[in-house]
């Protein structure tokens, strides 16, 4: 019998997450509440999309011990570094509004005319659109939201490195 959270089902619940979450905030947030992302959500889409990338390749790979753990090494990064996304987002979202910073520039426009060090410093360092909260679901704003998304991710990316080698049927 097959095990749930073999190497390869992991990666899979992992894919999937992340493919649903993008799904859910470009098909949705996006197209139908017509929310345009702001610095930090953008950086947490590329975060989310790494993580797709890093379960898609461990799923066709379906690599066992040193592999998986690799995988999984790289998959806790991307949820590590998520979270600390999500926490500045929630912490900047908490601010009183006389400490919120002011809007800055559009990410793109920063990305290509500033050097990497000064754009990821101003991109992290937030800005007033990252203070607001645009939409809810359950009381919780998006950031939060993702943050959940996150620790899901951090609790697949350490059951991916937990669990055994490959399933062989016979």
């Amino acid at each position: 019998m097959n095990n749930v959270f073999s190497g390869r089902s992991v990666s899979l619940m992992g894919l999937v997450l992340g493919l649903a979450s993008m799904a859910f905030a470009v098909g949705y947030l996006q197209m139908v509440e017509y929310l345009d992302p702001c610095n930090l959500c953008i950086l947490d889409r590329a975060v989310v999309i790494g993580l797709c990338i890093v379960f898609a390749i461990a799923l066709i790979h379906n690599p066992v011990n040193v592999g998986r753990k690799v995988y999984a090494a790289l998959a806790t990064l991307l949820s590590l570094t998520g979270i600390a996304i999500c926490a500045r987002h929630i912490w900047l979202q908490n601010l009183p509004k006389d400490q919120v910073p002011d809007c800055g520039a559009g990410f793109w426009y920063m990305l290509d005319t500033m050097p990497l060090a000064g754009f990821l410093d101003t991109i992290l360092n937030g800005s007033g659109e990252c203070a607001d909260i645009q939409w809810q679901l359950f009381g919780l704003s998006i950031p939060e939201l993702t943050l959940i998304l996150f620790v899901t991710f951090l609790l697949l990316s350490v059951a991916m490195f937990v669990t055994t080698g490959r399933v062989h049927n016979r």
